[in-house]
């Protein structure tokens, strides 16, 4: 199966540059009309321009794409409500979302601003929810979206100094679950892709020849997969290098304690058993994991 975008409108954010640059041309190269939207600013978020989002759309006309730049702030609702719209004025509909703008404020969290940790909250979480609720009527009204959340191994598994940033990533998978379970009936599928990359905001980080083994290129085909016709919902990707693995959300069997005096010993001394992976499962929604709690306690009745 060819994985092919002809007559599919994409808006990919923060595209104006690294992986949300690769994104853009990759889907433009397989068919897609792209809005380009990029604030312009420095990786800490400050300034902006346009041209960093124009050189994009350039790029994709001069091969021949089409394509639009947007220099709208994922902040500002108003502002990406009117992104949204320059994409349906142009096109007449959007079917994919690919929420990649992002900043970088990273401190240890005893020496953070407080200001630092809102503005990185505000940029990753809010600015995904922004884009998505402009989008959710048109996917709807349509019957077909397909919306690719950017989280993070900071997220998913934590990083020295970067508490703001991880916070942010593993809210926006939270947001991913509960939009997927809403979406399923319009045939609007999300997903969420944890890239390993070598951009502007991780160049400092790796040595040479590791960041030439982390293009950002490597981690375009998870995207391409999850924006797909085809795509899964609910999943968490993992890519960079060259590889690919999903991250998962998991629930152990655990043990059935009661409510007694002494529950908070009986339940620190068989911790393990609690902790224990064995047979862990992954509940299809929160309501679900309380049937499993529920179903327990009722058993244990009986």
């Amino acid at each position: 199966m060819e994985i092919d975008f002809k007559g599919r409108v994409a808006i990919v954010t923060g595209a104006g540059g690294g992986l949300g640059r690769q994104h853009a041309l990759a889907l433009a190269k397989r068919g897609a009309k792209v809005l380009v939207n990029d604030l312009g600013g420095a990786v800490d978020g400050s300034g902006g321009s346009v041209s960093a989002a124009q050189a994009v759309v350039d790029e994709i006309r001069a091969a021949g794409g089409e394509a639009l730049a947007n220099g709208a702030s994922v902040t500002d609702f108003e502002a990406v409500q009117a992104m949204v719209q320059q994409a349906i004025d142009a096109w007449g509909r959007v079917d994919i979302l690919v929420n990649n703008a992002g900043i970088l404020r990273d401190k240890s969290f005893a020496k953070m601003d407080m200001a630092d940790f809102r503005l990185v909250v505000d940029v990753h979480l809010m600015g995904a929810a922004h884009c998505c609720k402009a989008v959710w009527p048109h996917m709807v009204a349509q019957n077909y979206g397909r919306i690719v959340m950017t989280t993070s191994s900071t997220g998913l598994y934590g990083n020295f100094g970067q508490s703001n940033y991880g916070a942010a990533k593993l809210a926006q998978v939270g947001l991913m679950q509960t939009l997927a379970i809403e979406g399923a009936k319009y045939n609007i599928r999300v997903n969420a892709l944890a890239p390993t990359a070598a951009t502007r905001m991780t160049e400092s980080l790796f040595p040479p020849q590791i960041l030439d083994a982390l293009k950002p290129e490597a981690v375009v085909p998870a995207m391409l997969v999850l924006a797909h016709e085809s795509a899964p919902t609910r999943t968490i990707l993992c890519a960079g290098g060259g590889s690919f693995e999903a991250a998962h959300i998991t629930l152990t069997q655990g043990v059935h304690i009661g409510l007694g005096a002494d529950t908070p010993e009986q339940l620190a001394a068989r911790l393990a058993d609690v902790t224990d992976r064995a047979d862990e499962q992954i509940p299809q929604s929160g309501a679900a994991q309380g049937t499993i709690e529920v179903q327990k306690a009722m058993a244990a009745r009986g």
